[in-house]
């Protein structure tokens, strides 16, 4: 048989470019069932807690003051002075701020989908340092102060677990639910019977309390205090820190992490920021700044089905380019089709290994995917070769290559350099056998494929 080389090459890109119509209904697939992985996640956590973010403590002192201006009257040209009164609120946040949490997460599972939800075991503690007439040093007495309070923005209420209880000062005060301040939102706040006479002087006010929380995703901290540290340690072993501040130290190992935050008011700036906040309604700035971690898994298996569908185009195309290989090299003659079907095949491995992670871990998924792909074209290959053990060589390549294919799956950082490096090495490989080739030798009549 006569075999043009040129058309022969051609046909081969045409195949590869018809299998990437499968590739791509099979990444299109890969997003629905993500997108629909997400929806069950929102909907379990829209039953039970949502990501949480805590803002506070913050000492808020709300006021009335008396304003006095002098105006002059439309007819008769008097002057005369009107009173009116204006409210406020001041706010103070903790001279030093001490967060100790230990935190538990559990899996809740709504058919195959699975979210991780993080129970955190908190105790919060700190001082706060209350200026004498707190901070109104003109004018004192146009001032009333109302009853001030500790407010406390909690990001979804429905995640507190134990009856909330401030210690101050050797009293045991109740919070109440609200945090009583629209700047923080939602939350829970404790109101503070100070006499009149603690107004008139400066003083310390010491306070703590413990917070069960419940949340699904992850736990964020606003550092709010002129000095902040925060100790947290949990089971979950693939922690991502998250925010503006990462911890100062920290470990992980296999059982879970520990992690440790320490920030300053001249790191964190979030006196000047609470001041635009409560002044000028600018709160970005200070709702913005906070640390946490997430406790969600950082590279799911849909994230790796799609990571690996990135290099189907190159995997295809290294198989192709092994299977014309054979057929140069012991000058057999394989048929469009046969190339086609072998190429349906490595497509098949990417349905399998998306339907199969599904239900187990992604490592025993890609192995079974690639070993049912591997013994099933290797049955295939051999007879087409008509040599078992051309087969069983083919087969073992195919091998390699799905398990080079894992190992740049599986190292984030250096998947650029091994992926240069396997193709140049296959390259090589090519230029190497192929290097005392006859090409235009191929034209010549070679033995037919049964």
């Amino acid at each position: 048989m006569n075999r043009n080389l040129l058309i022969k090459l051609g046909a081969i890109a045409v195949l590869i470019l018809l299998l990437m119509v499968p590739i791509i209904m099979i990444d299109g697939m890969v997003e629905e069932r993500q997108e629909l992985r997400d929806g069950v996640l929102e909907d379990i956590a829209r039953s039970s807690s949502y990501s949480q973010k805590i803002i506070g403590p913050l000492l808020v002192a709300p006021y009335r003051k008396t304003v006095r201006e002098w105006k002059t009257h439309e007819k008769t040209g008097q002057r005369y002075l009107e009173e009116s009164e204006v409210s406020g609120r001041v706010y103070f946040l903790p001279e030093r701020l001490a967060i100790g949490g230990e935190i538990s997460t559990e899996l809740r599972a709504r058919g195959i989908y699975q979210a991780r939800l993080f129970h955190s075991n908190s105790r919060l503690s700190g001082h706060f340092q209350i200026p004498a007439n707190f901070g109104v040093t003109e004018d004192i007495g146009d001032y009333t102060f109302s009853e001030p309070f500790v407010s406390v923005g909690i990001s979804d209420i429905r995640g507190i677990k134990n009856n909330l209880v401030l210690e101050q000062s050797g009293r045991k005060l109740p919070f109440q639910p609200g945090s009583a301040d629209s700047m923080l939102g939602a939350g829970v706040h404790a109101p503070l019977p100070m006499a009149v006479a603690d107004i008139h002087q400066g003083q310390r006010l010491d306070f703590a309390f413990d917070l069960l929380l419940q949340g699904t995703g992850e736990l964020s901290i606003a550092p709010v205090g002129r000095e902040t540290q925060v100790d947290l340690s949990a089971d979950w072993p693939h922690p991502s820190f998250i925010g503006e501040y990462l911890p100062s130290e920290r470990e992980i190992t296999a059982n879970g992490f520990s992690a440790r935050w320490q920030t300053s008011f001249f790191a964190t700036n979030m006196e000047e920021a609470l001041g635009d906040c409560a002044s000028a309604g600018e709160c970005n700035a200070f709702l913005g700044r906070q640390f946490g971690v997430s406790f969600v898994d950082p590279v799911d298996q849909y994230l790796k089905s799609d990571r690996a569908l990135k290099y189907a185009l190159l995997f295809i195309a290294l198989t192709f380019a092994g299977f014309f290989l054979f057929e140069v090299l012991k000058r057999l003659a394989v048929h469009p089709v046969q190339y086609g079907l072998v190429g349906l095949s490595l497509a098949m491995f990417y349905l399998l290994l998306l339907s199969l992670a599904e239900h187990m871990a992604f490592a025993q998924a890609y192995a079974l995917a690639a070993s049912a792909c591997v013994l099933l074209i290797g049955f295939y290959v051999s007879h087409v070769l008509h040599s078992w053990l051309r087969g069983a060589g083919f087969t073992a390549a195919l091998a390699g290559l799905y398990a080079m294919l894992y190992a740049l799956l599986s190292a984030e950082d250096y998947a650029l350099l091994m992926g240069s490096l396997l193709v140049f090495g296959l390259l090589a490989a090519v230029m190497v056998l192929t290097r005392k080739l006859d090409w235009y030798g191929l034209a010549k009549p070679t033995t037919t494929a049964a």
